[in-house]
């Protein structure tokens, strides 16, 4: 199995890329501004999104079987949209097998629960990007996987676990929301479902997250507790009233009836021992 993964030196990029090469693949990934340490058996390539030029030339070189876009542009449309415009058309010119990593962000929040056949209606640019980018994949590569997926949590590395330290250690400014709900997943569970994604001829949309829906302040306190900081020095705040989605919660039932690599919830992946 040859493999590229787009956006490998990100958060979730970094887990792909570990678990393709553990698994005996033949491993490519792109980064973009920093490379990323030397890793056994992974071949990186440095990949612009905003431009055309690269990424035929690169397909050509590694003659991938499977394209995971993992890259996260925000809301930066070039990357985002159009980037990701770019690599559907690379896989369809080229005939490779593509996942296409997407977000809960293409949700406004107005009806909280989301299956797999909900139409997005973001309300954030972020959002917007993510949601063009998703017609545009899914109109160019009919036989693509598109994976819907929400917050990431690890063993320490994600953005909202560094959040938690620097606000427990009064680093931060900032709060937590109490009203900003969403179903958090494991990195590494979700890398292993989008890998196995990338190894079936599953077409269509896909939900992966977590069963568990969480506002970001008590999926802070688990957190807090599994690492053993003061829960009690979260300072807590609310969403509402700011350009964003509140209640947004992917019902990834169907999807996990697909697939065997289990999607566990936060309340079990964040548990003390």
């Amino acid at each position: 199995m040859r493999i590229l993964v787009v956006g490998g030196s990100g958060f979730l990029g970094t887990e792909l890329v570990r678990r393709a090469s553990a698994a005996g693949w033949t491993t490519a990934a792109t980064y973009c501004s920093a490379r990323p340490g030397s890793a056994p058996g992974v071949a990186w390539h440095r990949l612009d999104l905003r431009t055309d030029a690269q990424l035929g030339d690169l397909l050509v070189e590694l003659e991938p079987d499977a394209i995971v876009n993992a890259t996260s542009g925000l809301s930066d449309w070039a990357v985002t949209a159009d980037g990701s415009v770019r690599v559907a058309l690379a896989a369809a010119r080229h005939g490779c097998r593509l996942v296409h990593v997407s977000s809960d962000a293409v949700f406004s929040g107005s009806r909280i629960s989301y299956d797999e056949s909900c139409l997005p209606d973001p309300v954030t640019p972020y959002g917007a990007a993510k949601a063009a980018a998703e017609t545009a994949v899914r109109l160019l590569t009919p036989a693509a996987a598109v994976a819907r997926t929400s917050l990431i949590i690890g063993e320490g590395g994600s953005a909202h676990e560094r959040m938690v330290h620097e606000l427990a250690a009064g680093t931060h400014d900032g709060v937590l929301f109490t009203d900003v709900v969403r179903c958090p997943v494991h990195v590494q569970d979700l890398a292993a479902a989008l890998l196995e994604l990338a190894v079936s001829d599953r077409a269509g949309m896909f939900h992966l997250t977590g069963p568990d829906a969480l506002s970001r302040h008590e999926l802070g306190v688990l957190i807090a507790r599994r690492d053993g900081l003061d829960a009690s020095r979260l300072p807590t705040g609310r969403g509402e009233g700011n350009a964003m989605a509140l209640d947004v919660r992917l019902d990834s039932r169907t999807t996990q009836e697909l697939l065997g690599t289990r999607l566990r919830g936060a309340r079990e992946f964040l548990q003390v021992p």
